[in-house]
């Protein structure tokens, strides 16, 4: 083994030193092969999920206003396509996703079930965490998704550990772990960045950039307000996307996972979004105009984009009505068995408190 003052010990483990190496490379890369090319029933697909999405958290933000969830509830209406133009390029089985609070989108993107994410909302024995994680602290082992965590931020070291975790076992799978712009400004977020790079761990670093964290615009709360560059000092190639196209975001998501599964090393990916509603549902986000936020839904809506997209391509008016009022229905069914559901046993309190084995 070599000593710590041999230099020849310090390559081993860090960055190849490349002076062909371009923190714009994949950038390059996705301009040229631009976004995604979705067949008619992937484009559908991707309609599809974004309308459950926005349909489901609508309808959550009802039931908080009847006092039917409690605690902290953060809304993803506005943000759809990120989550749905990510999570469709992943490998299924073998790839892991952990994000913050702002999670019900992420999981309704992974497929998993509306009616046991509603049921987790208003706390009850169906829910996903069992009724004891609430909006916020939602996982899936079973869908390899780590939550849905409460602290700014903390999800990132955490995804280092996951994407360790597949290097480690050789498994092929890649983490992809979401964070926002008010989070970037961690310092545990470059920590992380600087692990993740001396290991070339299998990561996607994702910024979901939605103009003002809990309620400051990134203008004046962050000094680099190009968050893709963020990664520069760590040898992380970036990438910036239109976060409002699912096709952008899916086309982007394709160059950064080839890089990553053919061992480059980690990504960040910053992706330009806008949320409608406040930061949270106790947020009446009067730092921005309505004007503003009229703007952004009529003229850069993913879902309607996408709508459009498929009306050009001859699809029928009338079946995407009747995907409308099914997802509609299909919502409903969630908000029904959520609001029928028991709540946990007061004997709960006692169990999964501590992993009993591993």
């Amino acid at each position: 083994m070599k000593s710590k003052g041999d230099a020849s010990a310090v390559a081993v483990t860090a960055p190849t030193e490349d002076p062909d190496f371009a923190l714009r490379s994949l950038q390059d890369k996705f301009e040229k092969q631009g976004s995604y090319k979705a067949s008619d029933d992937e484009l559908l697909t991707f309609y599809e999920q974004m309308l459950l999405i926005r349909r489901f958290e609508e309808r959550a933000g009802q039931l908080y206003g009847l006092g039917l969830i409690g605690g902290f509830c953060h809304l993803y209406i506005g943000q759809e396509a990120v989550a749905v133009g990510l999570q469709s390029a992943l490998a299924e089985g073998k790839d892991s996703v952990i994000t913050g609070y702002r999670d019900h989108g992420h999981m309704l993107a992974y497929g998993i079930d509306p009616k046991v994410i509603m049921a987790e909302l208003t706390g009850r024995q169906a829910g996903i965490s069992k009724g004891k994680g609430g909006s916020m602290h939602m996982f899936s082992t079973e869908h390899a998704f780590y939550g849905g965590h409460g602290i700014v931020g903390a999800q990132v070291p955490l995804g280092a550990g996951l994407a360790f975790a597949h290097k480690y076992r050789e498994d092929g799978g890649v983490c992809l772990a979401y964070f926002g712009d008010g989070a970037a400004n961690q310092g545990q977020v470059y920590e992380t960045f600087n692990m993740a790079a001396l290991w070339q761990l299998p990561i996607v670093f994702v910024i979901e950039n939605n103009q003002y964290a809990m309620g400051t615009s990134t203008a004046r709360s962050s000094a680099e307000t190009h968050f893709h560059r963020r990664g520069a000092a760590f040898r992380i190639p970036g990438m910036h996307v239109d976060g409002m196209d699912v096709l952008a975001v899916r086309g982007a998501a394709e160059v950064a996972l080839e890089h990553v599964r053919s061992g480059g090393g980690p990504v960040l990916m910053e992706m330009n979004t806008y949320r409608y509603r406040g930061h949270s549902m106790s947020d009446p986000a009067k730092y921005r105009t309505r004007d503003e936020v009229n703007e952004m839904r009529d003229k850069h809506d993913p879902i309607e984009a996408a709508k459009a997209e498929l009306l050009n391509r001859g699809k029928d008016e009338a079946k995407l009505k009747e995907i409308e009022k099914s997802i509609r229905a299909q919502v409903g069914e969630a908000a029904d068995f959520a609001e029928s559901s028991p709540e946990p046993e007061m004997s709960e309190l006692y169990t999964d408190v501590l992993v009993e084995t591993y």
